[in-house]
């Protein structure tokens, strides 16, 4: 039996999302005129999650960490386990809106250069979000710089499919020979930018990267509204110099770390003043970009998880 589509979801610690997650999942398969598979990595958590994913009826596989690992690891682990000639990666706090899958297979199977496509995604309220980019640069740092970024710099946007340069990771169809020919996703990209890089070498190998409005999934995204948001300040800054230093000049990461600095610290001024922002937050992301080599981020906080007790 040829699977078409698997369906990638690493989950750390959110057993209710994951429930979501996977009951939206076996919704999608009930209505699909190919053969699919769940694949589910567990990231080490003890909140149950394992034995709720291994326990649901919709999961083909579980893989079962035990010790916590980074978002890049954990897709690359997932892709080389699948077995489908497409594969949709997702977040545990991802929930696909009906006919997400048959829009993103479609729409990779009539694009045979396509080595990735990315959903259209929304809050929690419907609210659109930005789920793909340009890739980032002094250029795309200047006009972020300018508050110009949402005009110039977001690409998901319009009712047609559409090129783009990358695309959010949250829901993101991915052509498995495209990724295995890449040397799928850089494990030194701890989470933050892994997805950047990943569509950054997949369109330098000649593939392309699609944007599909037809397809829709809402976004939980408890990264952003989690705990330890000093430690995630601190990777995304991280990541975001390691994504500079690896595919651009030195000159051109110091004009990128010290324009968004200027932004951040533009934003920090205005929240003094605007009611519900916290300009400490901010300025956080001032000194964490200005000094991405300092402090503590999400990889030291695994680290620590992996050397604590479990029961």
């Amino acid at each position: 039996m040829a699977i078409e589509v698997s369906y990638c979801v690493v989950n750390t610690e959110q057993r209710e999302l994951l429930g979501r997650c996977l009951d939206a999942i076996a919704a999608e398969r009930e209505t699909l005129p190919f053969d699919t598979e769940v694949l589910v990595l567990d990231n080490a958590s003890s909140d149950g999650s394992a034995g709720f994913a291994r326990n649901h009826p919709t999961v083909t596989e579980l893989i079962r960490r035990q010790k916590r690992r980074g978002k890049a690891e954990n897709d690359t682990a997932l892709l080389q386990r699948a077995r489908g000639r497409f594969c949709l990666l997702l977040n545990e706090d991802s929930e696909l809106v009906p006919g997400a899958t048959r829009a993103l297979h479609d729409v990779m199977a009539a694009h045979s250069g396509a080595g990735a496509a990315g959903a259209r995604i929304l809050s929690p309220d419907g609210v659109q979000q930005a789920s793909a980019w340009r890739f980032p640069g002094p250029m795309t740092a200047f006009v972020g710089a300018l508050f110009m970024h949402k005009r110039f710099t977001v690409q998901s946007r319009g009712d047609q499919t559409r090129e783009v340069h990358w695309a959010q990771s949250a829901a993101l169809i991915v052509r498995s020979d495209a990724a295995a020919k890449i040397g799928w996703f850089d494990p030194a990209f701890f989470v933050y930018s892994d997805e950047v890089d990943f569509c950054k070498r997949l369109r330098d190998a000649g593939f392309t990267v699609l944007f599909v409005p037809s397809a829709t999934a809402i976004h939980h995204e408890q990264l952003s509204t989690g705990s330890v948001p000093d430690r995630r300040i601190v990777e995304l800054s991280r990541n975001r110099e390691l994504y500079m230093r690896k595919h651009h000049s030195t000159r051109s990461a110091l004009a990128v770390r010290y324009l968004t600095a200027w932004t951040y610290a533009l934003r920090a001024f205005a929240a003094i003043f605007l009611p519900g922002h916290d300009p400490r937050r901010y300025w956080r992301h001032v000194t964490a970009t200005l000094r991405p080599d300092r402090g503590e981020g999400l990889r030291e906080a695994a680290l620590e998880y992996n050397r604590g007790p479990r029961l």
